[in-house]
């Protein structure tokens, strides 16, 4: 509001303001503050004094310059008209006259033209204060003749500020974790804040307790989120099911307990970022957070985020919420990639060989580079990659091999750029083309690494050089099939008998550059 106070100071004020902006935010509060600002006896300025007979009287609802219409109630133009018609005459006491109407936009056609006659030509001691939480019913005649304040959703920690300042006031007693769940609930309204805390007070009996609210709220269950979410990270289905089915006797809100889902995800994300940025986030308990962020990749954070986001649009089509809820869980589990070793259907059954190492559905890996043989490694796929040539590795077989190891983000890249130089005494050795030479850090050649050891069923020494190789690497090949591809589908364009009548008869032009393979 820096343009609002500016404008008070210096007395560059304009006929008409529009405040816009969700419920509960403050939108008829400020107008009316803008209103004692105007009329204050103390002068014209950003703070008004509160004090003066003309500032209790607007806080009391009694200003006579003051007009509050609820346009709501007042559609029709007639009623419009009735309150127009005393805006030529002078104020009574203060030095302008203000029509403060909320949700302005609830005027009818007619009503917002008999408006706008006055909006243009407005008696220099008339100021109009709009409020509304719908700027885009309000005709563009009338947003063009109004200054307009964008009022954003108030954040938690703003919102729960105002709730240790009058529980203090109010001697309540309350609890830290009871007032972050009730702002967080607010929704960035501070109106809907105040009436849940009045709530949680009787609740409580004159208390705000954890407990007290969790109940009050119906979310209780939100605390088996974090056993929850192991179990997925377990990839356990018999837990997950046992998880949710110990939540569903709180009788929850499967909404809202997914949307409880999405913030804890958020705030693991975060952690994983920057932890100090999650310790300010909200909710929850930071060592349980801590632990799921140790636990899981930064990509399954992001891959379930994405899974319970889209759920959230499914779940109103779900049969019953339960189960649509259990079906965005399963799908977690079905599509997040397990390791190498694991089969599909076989995760929470792994078994190891006599000699150590994790067995796939061929068996264990067998020792030297008969290891490198096409075997199916990842979780919801339907097509196997082709098979790598038993023996030593051939150094045009690394792009065959490379679907097998389930790689994802920087260190499918890093893959992608390399070719391999020599292998032999478990010792790989690979060339990294220059252009793919930023992607070499620590923690992309560990994830290749361990992608290649759990293939092998065994450690081995990798090393990677930056050189030029006579060989194409999987990058280079894709990127010659594509141009292969797209110099075909030109070609095809060209030759094809519907475009040659268009270019011969109409003088038609084919635009190359528009001809796009198909992602599929």
């Amino acid at each position: 509001m820096r343009a609002l106070s500016n404008a008070l100071d210096n007395d560059r004020l304009h006929h008409a303001y529009l405040f816009t902006g969700t419920r509960g935010v403050g939108k008829t509060t400020l107008a009316r503050i803008l209103a004692k600002s105007l009329n204050c006896e103390k002068g014209v300025s950003s703070t008004p004094c509160g004090e003066c007979s003309i500032c209790q009287e607007v806080d009391d609802g009694r200003f006579a310059d003051l007009l509050e219409v609820d346009a709501a109630s007042r559609t029709k133009v007639d009623q419009t008209l009735e309150l127009l018609e005393n805006v030529p005459f002078a104020p009574i006491r203060g030095r302008y006259k203000v029509y403060l109407i909320d949700e302005v936009h609830m005027f009818s056609n007619s009503s917002f033209n008999a408006l706008l006659k006055t909006l243009e030509e407005p008696p220099p001691h008339v100021k109009f204060l709009l409020a509304t939480t719908d700027p885009q019913k309000v005709p563009v005649t009338v947003l063009s003749r109004c200054l307009q304040m964008n009022l954003k959703r108030m954040p938690p920690e703003q919102i729960r500020g105002q709730f240790e300042y009058i529980l203090q006031a109010e001697k309540v007693e309350w609890e830290a974790p009871a007032l972050d769940l009730l702002a967080r609930v607010a929704d960035g309204s501070m109106r809907d804040g105040l009436s849940i805390l009045d709530q949680a007070i009787a609740f409580g009996g004159g208390q705000v307790r954890e407990e007290d609210v969790k109940t009050m709220l119906g979310v209780v269950a939100q605390d088996q989120l974090p056993q929850l979410l192991q179990a997925v990270i377990d990839n356990d289905a018999a837990a997950v099911l046992e998880q949710i089915s110990i939540a569903a006797r709180q009788s929850p809100d499967f909404s809202t307990l997914l949307k409880d889902l999405l913030l804890l995800l958020h705030r693991i994300a975060l952690h994983q970022a920057s932890p100090g940025a999650a310790d300010a986030a909200g909710w929850g308990d930071m060592q349980a957070l801590q632990e799921l962020a140790g636990l899981l990749h930064r990509e399954d954070v992001q891959l379930f985020y994405e899974i319970a986001l889209r759920g959230q649009r499914d779940l109103p089509l779900a049969p019953d919420p339960r189960s649509g809820f259990e079906m965005i869980l399963l799908r977690m589990l079905a599509f997040r990639p397990l390791a190498p070793e694991a089969d599909v259907g076989q995760a929470s059954n792994r078994r190891s060989s006599p000699s150590g190492h994790a067995g796939g559905r061929g068996g264990p890996a067998s020792a030297g580079n008969e290891a490198l043989s096409g075997q199916k490694k990842s979780v919801g796929q339907v097509q196997e990659p082709a098979p790598v040539p038993q023996g030593s590795v051939d150094l045009n077989d690394w792009h065959r091999l490379l679907p097998a190891l389930r790689l994802g983000g920087v260190s499918s890249q890093l893959a992608a750029h390399c070719t391999v130089k020599s292998w032999q005494d478990d010792h790989l050795l690979l060339t990294l083309n220059p252009t793919g030479g930023a992607l070499a850090g620590s923690m992309p050649r560990q994830k290749l690494q361990q992608a290649l050891e759990s293939y092998l069923g065994r450690s081995i020494r990798m090393e990677i050089k930056v050189a030029e190789a006579a060989e194409e690497t999987p990058a280079q090949i894709a990127e010659r099939q594509h141009r292969e591809k797209q110099a075909a589908a030109v070609l095809a364009m060209q030759n094809d008998p519907v475009v040659q009548v268009l270019k011969e008869d109409f003088d038609g032009e084919l635009l190359v550059d528009s001809i796009k393979l198909n992602s599929n």
